[in-house]
């Protein structure tokens, strides 16, 4: 077992034909004299943007990347990427109570988890920072925008998440009630995946992009503010390129492209999508339906309707087990390697299918420049290539909102939909009530990508930076400060002292190392999660150590 190796010098596991070091791997106990641990590639053959992470002493990380990142502060203070307890990774073999029962640093630590009614969390009173204002806070769900209004207006909550466009004026005009507008950091996309035929073919897909009127969309289901896309970068996130313009609605066009691919008549195919109201999607029913009926009347396709519970659709499209999907992004940092990179590079999912090197490259390239315009010239040749290729059809770039009481002090919307809840409170009401969209997947965020589970992990689990609260800055967090060598490959975090797991336990730099070695290496015996897809990483850093092999 893994654990077994905690009391050695130096010991060597080789997985594949790489060799990972490990130095002091820590164990069940941290009263012992702390021996620095080291995860490391052999070289940077494998292909992925890590070399080594290394615990310099018992408050110091260092990173050495195989590339530049400029990016790299951003993607540390992603939550995907918070720290977990070393101890309690290895106790929980890193996953069931690491997914239900998370142990973190955060403001808030679990309370119960009643799954189908409600989160409760409690406030952390050893919590290394300004501590949570609301002693008590509850995350509840409802997929139905009209129903969540109505627990706001009658006071059952204290706020909700994407209140639907037609309740904007009431709560507008509500002297109880405060709407805050979210920045259109998001993209609604129709995935198209080149594994299922007649999707293989590029004629198919880019007659499809030519059948739907996204315009119509916009008009019909979205909210004031919103607009349609043109790629699938939002404008307001770096990495957008307005010299790539998406193809026009043209379903004439569409259909001879259909019948020179030898499908004159259409065909049949399933559109599957999850009944969850999101920032980027938020009415999804009603949507399904339109395109549904566009593609029938614009090209004589056949769209079969699924609806999917959560988790089993974002499992599956992770997979690449759907064919055509209703799917959508929100920013979770602003920049081009959020978005382009997860969906389309080397290390993304197999949610399109097949990538395409037109498209991977330039990605890659990109990435590694500090320079921005050196970086938006590259992205012109990519989001080129994507809309050449249609691997997706971007379809919306959408406005948002959260809405609390007028009550609430300190109630804001984040642009990046990760609101802090630790700042918030109702004078003299020790308990505050939360509605959003949908349940929590699961509690260990780096195995997650739903904004409903990521929001709820943000006031758990802490990462080595963090973004400003209702902003998107990057600040300090469990590291108080860092460096970067001049050619941006080496990074160095300096941990604050005296910051505790909510049970009791002292953070140092293992808990960091382990927390990312076992999304890192995916051979690793603690690489499980809840499905163990752990799609962030190899989306953000180029791929995993020892990958898990193709299926034929």
């Amino acid at each position: 077992m893994f654990s077994r190796l905690k009391y050695a010098t130096l010991t060597f596991l080789v997985i594949s034909t790489l060799a990972v070091a490990f130095v002091g791997v820590p164990g069940s106990t941290k009263a012992q004299e702390f021996e620095p641990m080291v995860y490391a590639a052999e070289n940077c053959d494998y292909g992925g943007e890590f070399l080594s992470i290394e615990a310099i002493d018992e408050l110091t990380v260092k990173f050495t990347l195989c590339r530049p990142d400029p990016a790299f502060p951003s993607k540390v203070a992603f939550s995907a990427f918070a720290i977990n307890s070393a101890d309690y990774l290895e106790a929980t073999g890193g996953g069931g109570d690491l997914v239900d029962n998370p142990i973190g640093t955060g403001p808030y630590m679990l309370e119960e988890w009643t799954r189908g009614d409600n989160l409760t969390l409690k406030r952390f009173d050893d919590y290394w920072g300004d501590p949570a204002l609301t002693e008590t806070l509850v995350f509840r769900w409802n997929s139905e925008g009209a129903a969540r209004f109505t627990e706001l207006q009658a006071g059952t909550v204290d706020g909700i998440d994407n209140p639907t466009p037609d309740d904007y004026p009431a709560i507008r005009e509500s002297e109880d009630l405060i709407l805050y507008d979210r920045a259109g950091t998001n993209t609604f996309y129709i995935g198209l995946n080149n594994w299922v035929e007649p999707l293989d073919d590029v004629r198919v897909r880019q007659a499809i992009a030519m059948g739907v009127d996204r315009q119509r969309i916009v008009d019909n289901f979205y909210p004031p503010g919103s607009i349609v896309a043109t790629q699938f970068m939002p404008p307001t996130i770096f990495g957008y390129t307005p010299e790539v313009s998406w193809y026009d609605f043209d379903p004439e066009a569409g259909r001879a492209l259909l019948a020179e691919a030898g499908y004159p008549d259409g065909f049949e195919i399933e559109l599957s999508y999850r009944d969850v109201f999101r920032s980027y999607l938020p009415e999804p029913g009603r949507v399904a339906e339109d395109i549904a009926a566009q593609l029938d009347v614009n090209l004589g396709i056949t769209a079969n309707i699924t609806v999917m519970e959560s988790g089993a659709f974002i499992d599956a499209s992770d997979r690449g087990e759907l064919s055509m999907y209703l799917l959508g992004w929100g920013a979770d940092y602003p920049d081009a390697t959020n978005f382009l990179d997860f969906h389309f590079g080397a290390g993304a999912s197999d949610q399109f299918g097949d990538k395409f090197d037109s498209i991977t490259e330039p990605l890659k390239e990109a990435a590694a420049i500090a320079d921005p315009a050196t970086r938006l010239a590259i992205y012109v040749k990519a989001n080129t290539a994507i809309k050449e290729n249609v691997p997706m059809i971007p379809v919306s770039h959408a406005a948002s909102a959260t809405a609390f009481k007028a009550s609430v002090e300190g109630a804001h919307a984040s642009p990046l939909g990760n609101e802090y809840f630790a700042v918030m409170q109702v004078p003299d009401q020790d308990t505050l009530v939360w509605m959003q969209n949908a349940e929590p997947i699961g509690l260990y965020c780096a195995d997650e990508t739903d904004g409903e589970s990521l929001r709820a992990c943000e006031q758990i689990n802490e990462s080595l930076l963090a973004f400003e609260v209702g902003g998107t800055a990057v600040q300090p967090a469990l590291a108080e400060t860092y460096e970067a060598n001049e050619d941006g490959t080496e990074w160095t975090f300096h941990l604050r002292e005296g910051v505790k797991f909510h049970d009791g336990s002292s953070l140092d730099a293992n808990d960091v190392v382990l927390s990312y070695a076992v999304q890192w290496d995916a051979a690793h015996p603690l690489h499980v999660g809840r499905d163990g897809s752990f799609t962030y990483f190899p989306g953000l850093f180029d791929g995993f150590l020892n990958p898990p092999a193709a299926e034929e």
